[in-house]
This record gives C-alpha cells, sequence and structure tokens, in this order.
C-alpha cells in the first residue's frame, strides 16, 4: 500500500449527503475478482447516462474537477453495503482523500486497509470547502496527515483533524494488514524455522 504523507490537489465538490457504496460502486460491477480496474466504474450511474455517455453535469465529468486527488462530501460517507469494493473503485479512480463530516463505519475502516485517507472536519468547514470548489475548479488544499491539519492555499481555511494514533502509522508507512504482519517477519522466520527443527513443537 502506498505511504501516505501530504498531498495538494484540487478538489471534487459532491454536495451530497448519505452517499452510499451503492452509488460508489454499483452491484453489477461486483463480479470481477481483481482489486484493479473499478475506478472506471466509480459513481457509474451519476456519472454516465443509459447510453453509456458521461453526463455533462457530474463534477468528475467536468474539466478542472476529473483529475482532483480529493473528494469533498457531506455526511454520511459511504453509508449501505459493506463492499470493499467502494474504495477500490475511489482509490483506483485516483481519489486519495475524501473529506466530509462523517463516514459510515466500515467503509471509513475500508478506506485505511486501501490507501484512501478519509478526513472528518466539522461540516461548515467542509461546506466552505465545497462552496470554494464549486466557485473556482482551480482551487486546492493541502491535506497533511503527519500535522493533521487542512489548509487552503490562501489559508482561508485551516482545520486540524483527529484521527486514531495506529491508524495515522498505517497511512504514514503504507501498511496494510499483511504489511503489519510483515513487520514481524524476522520473528516469525525464526518461530517457523525452531519449529520445524523440533517436529512441529517449540521449545519453552
Amino acid at each position: 500500500m502506498e505511504a501516505f504523507k501530504t498531498l495538494n490537489s484540487g478538489v471534487a465538490p459532491l454536495n451530497r449527503v448519505n452517499v452510499d457504496t451503492d452509488q460508489i460502486i454499483p452491484k453489477q460491477f461486483l463480479k470481477r475478482v481483481e482489486r484493479t480496474g473499478f475506478g472506471q466504474f466509480l459513481f457509474n450511474d451519476w456519472r454516465f447516462d443509459e447510453k453509456g455517455n458521461e453526463k455533462p453535469d457530474f463534477v468528475l465529468n467536468q474539466d478542472g474537477y476529473k483529475d482532483a486527488s480529493i473528494l469533498v462530501s457531506g455526511r454520511n460517507f459511504g453509508c449501505g453495503s459493506s463492499r470493499e469494493h467502494a474504495p477500490w473503485a475511489l482509490q483506483d479512480f485516483g481519489i486519495r482523500v475524501i473529506i466530509a463530516p462523517s463516514f459510515a463505519d466500515i467503509f471509513h475502516n475500508n478506506c485505511f486497509q486501501n490507501g484512501v485517507l478519509p478526513v472528518v472536519l466539522p461540516e461548515d468547514v467542509v461546506q466552505k470547502i465545497i462552496e470554494h470548489s464549486e466557485n473556482d475548479p482551480d482551487y486546492r488544499i493541502t491535506v497533511d496527515l503527519e500535522a493533521q491539519r487542512v489548509w487552503d492555499e490562501n489559508e482561508e481555511i485551516v482545520a486540524d483533524f483527529n484521527m486514531e494514533p495506529f491508524r495515522r502509522h498505517c497511512m504514514l508507512n503504507g501498511l496494510d494488514d499483511i504489511g503489519l504482519t510483515l513487520e514481524d517477519e524476522d520473528d516469525i522466520t525464526s518461530y517457523e524455522r525452531e519449529r520445524s527443527e523440533h517436529g512441529g513443537v517449540v521449545p519453552a
């Protein structure tokens, strides 16, 4: 998993509450066995019409927003079913940070496992970021995980956010569950060697 420290990016404003995982990645695309390639289906029903043409009024289809790595949205982002494909699709599309007043618990946890940083900010701050980005497609903000701070270029918006230390450590070092296990690789190898040498039993 790619480590995350600081990101300066344009902002895609998705001014909706209760954005659910069924919209983030619709169910018909869950049959794929790979963890990659889901970005093309992100927000499929909002991005495309029934003929597969882009809807010009959807933010991620608009110049100035389609290449943004930061998505800002309303409260309870990621509600609905617990599919891990939702952060897969966001990450594969190029979204590294989601800012919202609140997240659904399972989606919030899944983000950390897949290199997407969910940042909780007060609702009034989120609305200001949305308004600035809607009014100016060139609007940019910086998200600094080490400092746990978000700010824009003219420092009109400066906001701190809290994060569980363990989650922060994992994101800063690019550690998912496999990465955490590999931190103890030497001890695991030593244990397995002793176990093999003693017929499957490790001496006390």
